[in-house]
């Protein structure tokens, strides 16, 4: 009876051991994929504007013209997003499907680009990969928020706050101003709602809109976003999962035979990298929005 309940502690102490790496996974390690994927769009954004501003550079005897430059494809920059009341400065990627929102905040591409007129829609994360929108619910009217695009630098100051429905497209409406809508889950650490910051451009800070390209906007939507996330292959999982089961096992099998610090050592360090790996596969199939 006592090697029983002994059986059952050491099984219950793993399995709670093993539940706080896989939040922890989720906490932070989805934090450094999100840095990684930031640095990179950063650079591209850097080496965009370079090449926007030389393309724009006014050549002798000719004019320039105030025509945006098109949307970019689904993954790559737009902008850089600045909020300085909750020290917010990230650079957004164009899409808002579960691997462009896995890179930081996204753009909806049926919407206007920032700065153009019409309600420009962008979706972030509150508390995974980074929580770039965790802290939006401070922002209240008269707060600013500027995003930095290739076609120039714009000021938005919010309006309202509100929460809605995941389904809820109104918010993402067409309005014949320039405004900004941001959305984010909610509550925390929950898919169940969306909060919502509108705000709207301030025309004495920021360039004169302009209007989108015809048939790059779209004025209805099935779906808000895809901060819920999506269903994806269990099957990677499957096999992640035996492999941390062999290798766990072998590992207990050793040290169970050869007790020492050095095979305790030796068997935590490749279960260690295949259970991330694990991880790595297990979020992806549940939502990653909160």
């Amino acid at each position: 009876m006592r090697r029983t309940i002994n059986y059952v502690g050491r099984f219950l102490f793993t399995s709670g051991l093993l539940v706080l790496l896989f939040v922890a996974y989720q906490l932070w390690g989805t934090g450094i994929y999100e840095a990684q994927q930031q640095s990179e769009l950063r650079s591209k954004f850097q080496s965009d504007l370079v090449e926007a501003r030389k393309a724009a550079a006014p050549v002798s005897g000719t004019t320039t013209t105030t025509t945006p430059l098109p949307p970019p494809p689904a993954g790559d920059p737009i902008g850089i997003i600045r909020i300085p009341k909750i020290g917010l400065e990230r650079t957004l990627v164009q899409g808002v499907t579960v691997p462009d929102l896995r890179k930081g905040p996204g753009h909806y591409p049926d919407s206007p680009m920032p700065g153009q007129l019409g309600n420009a829609a962008i979706a972030g994360h509150r508390t995974t990969y980074g929580q770039p929108f965790n802290r939006i619910d401070e922002l209240v009217p008269g707060d600013a928020i500027t995003i930095q695009t290739l076609n120039g630098t714009y000021r938005y100051v919010v309006t309202a706050q509100l929460v809605v429905g995941p389904r809820e497209v109104s918010v993402l409406d067409p309005t014949p101003d320039a405004t900004l809508t941001l959305t984010t889950c909610h509550p925390k650490f929950s898919a169940s709602q969306r909060l919502i910051v509108k705000a709207r451009l301030d025309v004495g800070h920021s360039p004169k809109p302009v209007k989108p390209k015809a048939g790059t906007v779209k004025v209805r939507r099935l779906a808000v976003d895809d901060l819920a996330g999506k269903t994806e292959s269990r099957v990677p999982v499957v096999w992640s999962g035996l492999a941390v089961a062999a290798v766990g096992g072998l590992w207990w099998f050793v040290f169970h035979r050869r007790k020492r610090w050095y095979v305790w050592v030796a068997g935590a360090i490749p279960f260690l990298a295949i259970y991330a790996v694990f991880c790595f596969y297990v979020e992806r199939i549940l939502p990653p929005g909160f």
